[in-house]
């Protein structure tokens, strides 16, 4: 039906793109699985991307025999944090999770074959630590210039937090007042998204002594929040205000 309304309209589909499935089996695009199980359409990390993944985290491990911990732990982590960084926003934290543990299997082994006369509670001891309350941590231990010890591990793919992209109302109008407070929220979502924006909010965040400028009580990461043009001095300022001071400013505004 598909070929023969194209066909009708001058139009042709290219075989070698083209595939006709059920939902329930699913399809790949972009590196995404798209599948529908039971009444939940899923969008999830294609098999043979994560076996590409694992496959080039295998090579750097494999070429990494003679080098040290933490020269393995550079080259590992862009890779990982790349990987992860496009499949959060993707049903992945079950693929995470099980990447995790074969990319363990392997740092396993990469380390028991570098010291083949050392017990395995020597090796562990060495090579994984302890690290915010999870053990078995690949980490190699530095110092800094205070003498101050500090961890630098390899990435853990779970830990990257599954985020939805900010929802755009087609219907918005920059222009309209009553827009404001969307576009504010959307604005925030978007510098929470993105690295140069975190560092944007702690510069802000340190300029304001942590604290909130129109209450003056702290913000932590406990205290949902969010960003505010204020006037100052006859210029607009964009500062960090408390979810409920924002709330009251925006509804003192509409009154």
């Amino acid at each position: 039906m598909v070929a023969q309304f194209l066909a009708e309209r001058g139009l042709t589909l290219s075989e070698e793109k083209t595939k006709i499935t059920h939902i329930s089996d699913g399809f790949d695009f972009l590196g995404f699985n798209v599948r529908k199980f039971g009444d939940t359409l899923l969008t999830q990390p294609a098999k043979d991307r994560i076996k590409r993944m694992l496959s080039k985290v295998k090579y750097e491990i494999k070429r990494s025999r003679g080098g040290t911990q933490h020269e393995l732990i550079m080259r590992l982590n862009p890779i990982l944090n790349g990987w992860a960084n496009y499949y959060k926003y993707s049903a992945a934290s079950t693929v995470f999770r099980k990447a995790d543990h074969q990319i363990f299997k392997k740092l396993w082994q990469w380390a028991l074959r570098r010291h083949g006369n050392k017990c395995k509670g020597w090796i562990k001891d060495r090579y994984f630590h302890r690290i915010d309350g999870r053990d078995w941590v690949f980490a190699v231990k530095k110092k800094n210039e205070k003498k101050e010890e500090y961890y630098v591990p390899a990435t853990i793919l779970f830990y990257t937090k599954i985020e939805r992209y900010p929802q755009l109302k087609c219907e918005v109008n920059p222009f309209d007042p009553e827009w404001r407070q969307y576009l504010e929220k959307r604005r925030t979502a978007k510098m929470k998204m993105s690295l140069k924006g975190k560092r944007s909010l702690i510069a802000m965040w340190e300029r304001q002594k942590r604290n909130c400028v129109l209450c003056g009580e702290p913000i932590t990461a406990e205290t949902t929040w969010h960003t505010m043009n204020r006037q100052e001095n006859g210029k607009n300022h964009l500062s960090l205000v408390h979810d409920s001071c924002y709330q009251s400013v925006t509804h003192k505004k509409k009154k």
